[in-house]
């Protein structure tokens, strides 16, 4: 992870650029709020971008860093109002830090450039009908729901952790959750490796939205669930209500004609809800060296995922471009 630090109040290398920085403050420019917060960028894009603030009175960039292509970062310490950009493939993108909120005094601001892109297409394999048939499930990520969130999946979809993944809890009119990896290694290191909360957007889950499960403020790792269909509407009011539960994907169901019922969701094998609320997968015993030996032998129908990729970066791969 690249890191390059960027705040008025800190003497720059340029005696102009400070004072351009500070008449930007004494302004009211930046924001009604001129507390420094640590933003964290996302790079999606298939593409090495580089990060420029815009100096408002002069239209002037000024670089604040590259960011590698396909998830890599770059943190810096800027101010609610300033402006930044960059070039994606010649579209110049520009994105704006946006007043901070309480949430985000602890742990910061996280922002995804994509391009201008609402959403990131993620395809998964995944058996159907407790293995004895397959089928392909399209996820869209969306950008500026929870970044957090997005970004964290994207970076396990991207190492592979979700390959082979059990979907060990199926609770038909509720939820499918899954994320406890199929190798011991990775899913040992993930179980801790936890990430902040999104603020929330105040999204109403539906069918098909996906989001993580957690214990408890800022307790989100790998694990994330899907809303089944026909789920009631008291319990989609219900989802969000749990600060780590901000929706950041959704299962695609255009190609079903926007018919949950005949999407992968439906056809997944329901063992039912875990202990105590239910005989399905004890997570405990999933997460131990022997996990998935546990599921084979008590849980023969249960279903997984497959291959997942991002579908743009697979085709940039494919055709061998530049990316």
């Amino acid at each position: 992870r690249k890191m390059r630090q960027f705040s008025p109040r800190i003497k720059q290398t340029s005696f102009l650029l400070s004072l351009l920085l500070l008449w930007n403050i004494a302004v009211g420019v930046a924001a009604e709020d001129d507390s420094s917060v640590s933003v964290e960028f996302f790079n999606e894009l298939p593409f090495q971008v580089e990060l420029f603030w815009e100096n408002p009175t002069d239209g002037s960039k000024h670089s604040q860093g590259a960011i590698a292509g396909r998830g890599g970062t770059l943190i810096i310490n800027s101010y609610p109002g300033h402006r930044f950009v960059y070039d994606a493939l010649g579209s110049w993108q520009s994105v704006e830090i946006s007043p901070l909120l309480e949430a985000e005094r602890e742990v910061g601001k996280a922002i995804i450039l994509a391009g201008g892109q609402e959403s990131i297409q993620v395809r998964c394999e995944t058996s159907v009908k407790g293995g004895t048939e397959y089928e392909e499930m399209d996820i869209l990520v969306h950008t500026d729901w929870s970044p957090w969130g997005a970004s964290r999946f994207l970076e396990l979809v991207r190492e592979g952790y979700y390959n082979g993944c059990a979907l060990n809890r199926v609770v038909p009119k509720f939820l499918t959750q899954f994320g406890i990896g199929a190798n011991y290694e990775a899913r040992t290191v993930r179980r801790v490796d936890q990430i902040p909360d999104d603020p929330p957007l105040n999204i109403q889950f539906q069918v098909g939205y996906m989001s993580y499960a957690g214990s408890g403020p800022h307790s989100r790792t790998s694990e994330v669930f899907i809303v089944m269909p026909e789920t009631h509407a008291h319990q989609l009011e219900y989802f969000g209500t749990n600060s780590w539960e901000t929706p950041f994907a959704q299962v695609d169901l255009h190609k079903y004609g926007g018919d949950a019922s005949l999407s992968p969701l439906a056809k997944w094998h329901a063992y039912g809800d875990m202990p105590p609320w239910g005989e399905g997968p004890d997570p405990q015993r999933i997460y131990v060296e022997d996990g998935y030996e546990y599921l084979k032998r008590e849980f023969p129908q249960l279903d997984y995922l497959g291959l997942c990729y991002v579908v743009e970066e697979r085709l940039a791969d494919e055709v061998g471009s530049e990316f």
